[in-house]
């Protein structure tokens, strides 16, 4: 939601929500809403984006070829790059403890 696009919450919505965040789970009354039984049209990662930052970097042509041939009609192959580059990170993050900055999130903007 766009911050221009949202009104601010009135003191009663405010005061609600935080009487509603103080509540144990088990004392929140959700009778009227639906039970989901049936996940099959679920989407992922539909509401995370992580922080994307443009830069310039060069890549070998070899590997930026190789990259566009492994994805369908050559879209997609720089998320593919960035996938690959998560895996690299997390799994040398592991081996030297670093890499916490990474919030296991290796793959969470797999297919965008």
């Amino acid at each position: 939601m766009k911050k221009e696009n949202s009104k601010r919450l009135t003191a009663a919505q405010t005061a609600e929500l935080k009487a509603l965040a103080a509540l144990p789970d088990d004392q929140i009354n959700t009778r009227d809403l639906p039970e989901q039984r049936d996940w099959s049209g679920a989407r992922r990662g539909v509401f995370f984006r992580p922080i994307k930052k443009q830069l310039t970097l060069r890549l070998d042509a070899d590997v930026i070829e190789w990259f566009k041939a492994n994805s369908p009609n050559g879209e997609g192959y720089q998320t593919r790059i960035n996938t690959a580059l998560r895996e690299y990170v997390a799994e040398r993050g592991q081996e030297r403890g670093a890499g916490r900055s990474m919030r296991g999130r290796v793959g969470a903007s797999a297919g965008r």
